[in-house]
């Protein structure tokens, strides 16, 4: 039986949850801000270093094209990663959506317990009543699907039988 305060507490829980993802969010926002400067850095690095190469100097070709490597590397990881936490956080979302779904249908159990309670004896055993003929309903319907399949199969080998039985008929005639 769950009662309102478990439910509430669920509820607690998993705003908490959220909250504590929130933040991790943030915290990873601040993470990807973070990156951004780190390529922009690299970027005016490397706008250096091409300026270099164009003036004519070959030392640093390599080390220009190592920067170039670094800097399309930090940005594959930076797409790598939001694509990582967009898709941690579509996880989380579906995740609170059923479990306030599922509160919610707790909720309305709950809310019809306490309403049954309110009722009147009569009224009780009618719901109870109520709820053993759908199950009555529930087999008489699945004995009735069984009984048409079994004459539907009947029926087919009946009609296999009688049309063997005049082929045979049409044989003896010609004879």
């Amino acid at each position: 039986v769950v009662t309102r305060d478990d439910v509430e507490e669920s509820l607690k829980a998993i705003f908490q949850f959220v909250k504590d993802k929130e933040q991790l969010l943030k915290e990873l926002g601040a993470q990807i801000e973070e990156t951004k400067q780190r390529i922009s850095e690299k970027q005016r690095e490397r706008d250096y270093w091409l300026e270099y190469k164009n003036v004519g100097s070959k030392i640093h070709a390599e080390r220009i094209s190592s920067l170039e490597k670094d800097i399309e590397e930090v940005k594959d990881e930076l797409q790598r990663t939001t694509e990582y936490y967009r898709e941690a956080l579509n996880a989380v979302r579906e995740e609170n959506e059923r479990l306030f779904d599922r509160h919610m249908q707790l909720l309305s159990e709950e809310a019809l317990k306490n309403a049954v309670g309110y009722l009147d004896t009569n009224c009780r055993r009618e719901i109870e009543e109520n709820e053993w003929l759908k199950e009555e309903v529930k087999i008489y319907r699945k004995e009735e699907s069984d009984l048409k399949a079994s004459v539907q199969l009947l029926e087919e080998e009946n009609t296999s039988l009688v049309a063997k039985l005049i082929d045979i008929k049409l044989q003896n005639l010609r004879v």
